[in-house]
C-alpha cells in the first residue's frame, strides 16, 4: 500500500480534533432522556423491601404466567415464522412484497388494534373463533388467548431476523448438498438452517423479550384475570393505582430482563463471532 493510501486511511479512521458542541450537546441530552427515567427507576425502588414483595404470591404468579406465556409463544414464532422467513428468503412467488408487508404490520399497528383484530378473527363470534366456539374450544379471556397475542405480536421480529439471515448465507452451500444429492428438506436442515442459526437465536430472544413486555393486545384480547391471564406489564399497570411500590419491583424485573436479553444480543449486533 502506498503512502498516499495509508495518510488517506488513517485520515478516515480519526477524525482529528474536538467534537463540535452543535453535535455533542444534543446527543447528551438525547442520552439524559433516555437514561434520567431508568434512574429515576432505580433510585425510587425500595432496595430494602425487595425480596419480599418479589415473593408475594400475586407478584409471583404474575412473573411464572409471563415467563410460561413468553416461552410457548416464542415456540409458536420459531415453529411457524421460521418457515415462513425461508418462504420470503427463497421462494420467488407473485405478491411476496405484499406477503412481507403484511407480516411486518403488527410491528407498526397500535397493539390496542391488535388485540381488537384478534377478538374479531378469534373471539366467540370471530372468523375462526365462532367454529372453535361450536367445538367448545374458547380463546379469549384465557391463558391459550395470552400466549395467542403474544404471538401475534413478536413473530414479525422472527421473521425479519431469520430471513435476513437467509439472505445473507451463501447458496454455494445449498447447491452443493443439491448436487451431492441431498432432499430439499435435507439441505434445509443439515445446511440451510445451521447457516441462519445465529439468526433465529438473536429472532427468538426479541419475540421472548417483545411477548414477555406485550400489554394492549393482551389486556383487550384475553383480559387481565390474576393467575389466569394478568402478565407482569398487566400487573404494573393495576400495581400503580394500589401499591405504587410493587408497580416499581415489577418494573425493576422488567429492566433486568431487558438488560439480559440486551447482553444476549451484544455480539450479534457487534458482529462478533
Amino acid at each position: 500500500m502506498s503512502a498516499p493510501d495509508t495518510a488517506h486511511d488513517t485520515a478516515r479512521d480519526t477524525v482529528p480534533g474536538r467534537p463540535p458542541l452543535v453535535l455533542v450537546l444534543p446527543a447528551l441530552a438525547g442520552l439524559a432522556f433516555l437514561v434520567l427515567p431508568l434512574a429515576g427507576l432505580l433510585v425510587r425502588a425500595p432496595w430494602s423491601t425487595l425480596g419480599t414483595r418479589l415473593a408475594r404470591p400475586e407478584v409471583l404468579d404474575a412473573l411464572r404466567l409471563s415467563l410460561v406465556t413468553a416461552t410457548a409463544a416464542t415456540v409458536l414464532c420459531v415453529l411457524f415464522g421460521v418457515p415462513l422467513a425461508w418462504t420470503l428468503a427463497r421462494v420467488p412467488f407473485p405478491g411476496v412484497r405484499l406477503v412481507r408487508a403484511l407480516v411486518t404490520v403488527p410491528l407498526v399497528l397500535p397493539p390496542v388494534v391488535g388485540g381488537v383484530a384478534l377478538l374479531l378473527a378469534a373471539g366467540r363470534r370471530g372468523i375462526v373463533g365462532g367454529p372453535l366456539e361450536s367445538l367448545g374450544i374458547t380463546l379469549p379471556f384465557t391463558t391459550a388467548g395470552v400466549v395467542l397475542a403474544q404471538t401475534f405480536v413478536a413473530m414479525p421480529f422472527l421473521v425479519i431476523s431469520v430471513e435476513g439471515a437467509l439472505r445473507a448465507a451463501d447458496l454455494r452451500y445449498e447447491e452443493a448438498a443439491a448436487t451431492l444429492g441431498a432432499t430439499r428438506w435435507t439441505a434445509f436442515r443439515r445446511v440451510t438452517l445451521p447457516l441462519a442459526a445465529p439468526g433465529v437465536a438473536a429472532g427468538a430472544v426479541l419475540c421472548w423479550a417483545r411477548a414477555l413486555g406485550e400489554f394492549g393486545a393482551t389486556i383487550t384480547f384475553a383480559g387481565n384475570f390474576p393467575g389466569e391471564t394478568q402478565t407482569m406489564p398487566l400487573a404494573v399497570y393495576l400495581a400503580l393505582e394500589t401499591d405504587p411500590q410493587a408497580a416499581i419491583v415489577l418494573s425493576l424485573v422488567m429492566l433486568a430482563v431487558s438488560v439480559v436479553v440486551l447482553a444476549a444480543l451484544r455480539d450479534r449486533w457487534t458482529g462478533a463471532s
